[in-house]
């Protein structure tokens, strides 16, 4: 069940990273969310922006577990409160490790530890390649892919 992507990116480490961790990169690449987190271990983080609750509905939150600049950042994901009551107990785990590739930037995802019969588990499945080719359009051009949505 886990569900894991490898995306070449024509851009160094330093420009992925940044387009993962920043608000202006998150904005762009999650649907206009913004990303609200210190990316200390143990702290929290959470995407932010329009949704079910309004400008400021939580669509996922978490706890960093692991933030090492330019190479990994893993955290643990709940859906929004607005988004299944059980939020609480429907954990996963998202991990970007960023590697270079010659003069490229290999970004893999990899998102595990799925409970039996989540209710995320499709709509996520089907969202991490679009999400994905967004972070490397965006990284790479400074244009966001138009989904019609």
């Amino acid at each position: 069940m886990d569900l894991s992507y490898d995306f070449y990116i024509n851009a160094p480490i330093e420009k992925v990273w940044e387009t993962l961790v920043s608000d202006e990169g998150v904005q762009q690449t999650f649907y206009g969310c913004t990303i609200r987190s210190s990316f200390i271990p143990g702290e929290t983080i959470s995407y932010i922006g329009p949704g079910n609750d309004g400008e400021e509905t939580v669509h996922v939150y978490g706890k960093i577990l692991t933030c090492n600049p330019l190479e990994k950042l893993s955290f643990t994901e709940h859906p929004g409160p607005s988004y299944n009551q059980d939020h609480a107990n429907l954990e996963t785990r998202i991990t970007y490790t960023l590697t270079t590739v010659g003069n490229c930037t290999k970004l893999t995802l990899i998102n595990d530890l799925w409970s039996q019969e989540h209710p995320s588990y499709k709509s996520t499945k089907d969202h991490w390649p679009m999400i994905l080719s967004n972070i490397k359009t965006f990284t790479e051009t400074g244009k966001q892919l138009d989904f019609g949505f």
